[in-house]
């Protein structure tokens, strides 16, 4: 396709975020192909899921703008990844900071760069959900009511989708990538993905919400980046998921996978709307902590979050496995990396799929590899 781009052995690539959930599994992929990566990992953060990659890891702040074009200069691609990706940060200003001042630098050090591609890994959280069911997915042509922005995380990325479209309508040749709800090993952090297939490994889900959640393996939301840059649409959008499915059907597919009980009661959404409203009074106002159970998350549980992807499958080639493979791999990585209690991994059954599945993937800061 005119514009497209396709990473190769005789290219230097930079990947913000590198050390992170998808940053990290975008990175094995292009060094696969012997690419010549720059990583671009947090200042003073340990990167194990680096370890045994030959890439050049550079240390920077996405906000200090000179150091960021200082590790673009000579690459012929970026792929910007990096973002604060949690549901509460001790300062809220570091969702802007980095989430959108960041995504600033890098597109200006692109510019200054010459690339021939940015592939900006942006959220569904900028994606409009009211009234989206199981039956009737979001696209990206849903756009989201203000109101319905959830949350400094989604806030701060809608803003900065604007500052990447805003140079795209300028001339910088950038692909969005709009990834579902990413699972699979490597999720160290782990990220509020991760977190709900932890906290059902260890019992911590005595119930569910009436929620729709979209899957995808980590590595095949990679795979979709990769794609993006070689076929993908200058300043165009690409929702990259797997299945749409109940929470419920999540649930069920980990404890197929595990062997462990599945909950079989629904939390009304406003029970689990007062817990979120309890919980901010008490841990984030006075005693300064993260909530137990965040407000957003709770907004989000009780939202219908199901989305068509057909424009990634149709444009990129976009393809995933079925989301219950993706959610075994997480949870096989979760407990063989020190994730699960003793007691609960003593009662895991795994499936005859799983027994003898490769662990080789790594993971670092959530932080910096939304």
């Amino acid at each position: 396709m005119p514009g497209g781009w396709s990473p190769g052995p005789a290219d230097r690539v930079l990947v913000t975020g590198a050390a992170g959930f998808i940053g990290s599994a975008i990175t094995r992929q292009l060094v696969a192909r012997g690419t010549d990566v720059v990583a671009l990992v947090e200042p003073g953060s340990p990167s194990p899921n680096l370890d045994g990659l030959d890439v050049e890891r550079v240390e920077a702040d996405v906000r200090d703008g000179a150091s960021v074009e200082r590790a673009a200069a000579g690459c012929s691609g970026v792929f910007h990844v990096a973002a604060l990706y949690r549901f509460w940060a001790p300062d809220p200003g570091d969702f802007y900071s980095v989430n959108v001042d960041g995504t600033r630098n890098v597109l200006a050090a692109a510019g200054a760069a010459g690339v021939h591609r940015v592939v900006y890994t942006s959220t569904v959280g900028t994606i409009g959900l009211r009234g989206t069911v199981l039956e009737r997915p979001a696209d990206e042509t849903s756009y989201a009511e203000v109101d319905h922005l959830f949350g400094l995380y989604k806030q701060s990325k809608y803003v900065a989708e604007h500052e990447v479209l805003r140079a795209a309508a300028e001339g910088l040749p950038v692909v969005l990538v709009l990834p579902t709800t990413p699972v699979g090993p490597g999720d160290r952090g782990p990220t509020p993905t991760g977190r709900t297939v932890v906290d059902f490994l260890n019992g911590r889900i005595p119930a569910y919400v009436d929620t729709t959640l979209n899957i995808v393996d980590v590595d095949d939301v990679a795979a979709a980046h990769l794609a993006a840059a070689e076929r993908g649409r200058q300043g165009r959008s690409y929702i990259v998921g797997g299945e749409n499915l109940p929470l419920r059907d999540v649930l069920a597919a980990l404890g197929a996978a595990t062997g462990l009980p599945v909950p079989t009661r629904q939390v009304p959404r406003q029970v689990a709307l007062a817990a979120a409203h309890l919980s901010g009074l008490i841990e984030d106002r006075l005693l300064g902590r993260p909530p137990s159970v965040p407000l957003e998350g709770a907004r989000m549980s009780t939202t219908h979050m199901a989305f068509d992807d057909r424009r990634a499958r149709d444009e990129l080639g976009h393809r995933s496995r079925p989301a219950a493979d993706a959610l075994a791999r997480a949870a096989r990585w979760f407990a063989d990396h020190g994730y699960v209690r003793p007691e609960r991994l003593a009662k895991m059954t795994w499936g005859h799929e799983m027994a003898g599945m490769a662990q080789e993937h790594v993971q670092g800061d959530v932080a910096w590899g939304a």
